[in-house]
């Protein structure tokens, strides 16, 4: 019998689906709550908060969305939060969404594992398991997540999964409460335990609309200082940068996969393309999967670009992460994009070395009104990184 491994199955898979719309890999969010309070977190309500206790999809409900889903095509789901072990019924849905042979991976804050749920997980393996960090020391991590003995369960949980040869990887969300543990972190992570560790630090506001998670946001500089101090992570975003091209003409509006090969649940069964849109969603308690999907997040994907949008041509998105969801977030318009993104698209490519395209009106590129004061900071970072071998481009400073 010929095997396949996993990368060169995946690719086969994507070959086979090519430009049609399938449904390949969901995220189902099974609860807002979560038993930790993050500040900087984009959906969490408190673990007892009655309203959301009496929304939540049911198990049932869950399964059924599931089945619908994977009778389309669906092989990923991820299954997150706010806290998924806050849900009594988590074993019920994870096991089903096993026995409907998809590849399941769960976010969870670790806090809640036990021994059971972790025995549990070892004879049902999940395709993968990622829990966050919030800092390296006690201190810093309960500062993040006001919830006295959350680092010491944190820690406990990834014992016990590390313990059953689990799949785990470790990331952490950085904001101003934590940025100066993050090297500490990856030590830990990568030295300590022997896990992969990742981190992002480009805070969205609520998805409620609430922007308070912007106050802990790192400016656009710190952001690519971050990315500078690991030479490894920025090569991969100069690699990624390079393998992406300017989105062109008649581009559609969401570049990424939601609403063509992916999709996402709110754990009241709303439909939408990614697990940060806002709005109404497509309501799946009171129609199918197949409606939503054939439908609404069809309608969605058929959405484009304005002619005259500064996203349209520019060769930097992959270094931005700007999608329609951002805007509207941040601006209340999809079409609109974040000044914040921008301005960390646009320095990463000047500390990188990596060529601007001039795209339209855009006061961060050549000749822009922001420029020169962007050249500049470039400048600094790089004057602090000096074993750095980027290269300037000619004519981007």
């Amino acid at each position: 019998m010929q095997t396949l491994d996993y990368a060169s199955w995946t690719m086969k898979l994507k070959r086979r689906v090519g430009d049609r719309r399938v449904p390949l890999g969901g995220t189902i969010e099974l609860t807002h709550r979560c038993n930790n309070r993050c500040r900087h977190c984009f959906n969490n309500l408190r673990s007892d908060d009655a309203p959301a206790l009496g929304s939540e999809l049911l198990a049932r409900e869950v399964a059924r969305i599931l089945d619908e889903a994977a009778a389309l095509g669906c092989v990923w789901v991820l299954l997150t939060g706010g806290e998924t072990l806050l849900r009594p019924d988590f074993r019920d849905i994870y096991d089903h969404a096993r026995g409907l042979g998809l590849l399941v991976t769960l976010f969870t804050n670790g806090t809640l594992v036990t021994p059971e749920l972790a025995d549990h997980l070892d004879r049902q393996r999940p395709f993968s398991i990622e829990i966050t960090l919030y800092g390296a020391t006690r201190e810093t991590y309960e500062r993040v997540t006001a919830n006295p003995g959350s680092y010491d369960a944190c820690l406990r949980g990834i014992r016990l999964l590390r313990e059953r040869g689990l799949p785990l990887k470790l990331k952490s969300t950085v904001s101003t409460l934590n940025r100066h543990e993050i090297a500490a972190m990856k030590r830990l992570a990568e030295d300590d335990l022997g896990l992969p560790f990742r981190f992002d630090a480009l805070l969205n506001p609520r998805c409620d609309g609430r922007s308070g998670p912007l106050a802990l946001r790192l400016s656009a500089e710190e952001a690519v200082a971050l990315d500078l101090a690991d030479p490894a992570r920025a090569e991969a975003l100069r690699e990624f940068a390079a393998s992406r091209q300017p989105t062109g003409s008649g581009a559609a509006l969401y570049p990424c996969g939601g609403a063509a090969h992916s999709f996402a649940v709110d754990p009241y069964g709303r439909l939408r393309a990614c697990a940060i849109s806002p709005g109404e969603g497509f309501d799946l308690r009171a129609a199918s999967f197949r409606e939503g999907w054939e439908h609404f997040l069809a309608g969605l994907r058929a959405l484009k670009l304005d002619t005259d949008a500064t996203c349209r041509s520019c060769a930097l998105r992959a270094l931005c992460g700007m999608c329609p969801a951002n805007g509207e977030l941040e601006c209340g318009d999809a079409r609109r994009p974040v000044d914040f993104l921008c301005r960390v698209a646009h320095l990463r490519a000047l500390a990188f070395g990596i060529p601007i395209l001039s795209h339209g009106r855009c006061e961060y590129c050549p000749g822009g009104a922001r420029h020169e004061e962007l050249s500049r900071a470039a400048e600094r970072l790089r004057g602090e990184m000096p074993f750095l071998d980027y290269a300037p481009v000619p004519g981007s400073q």
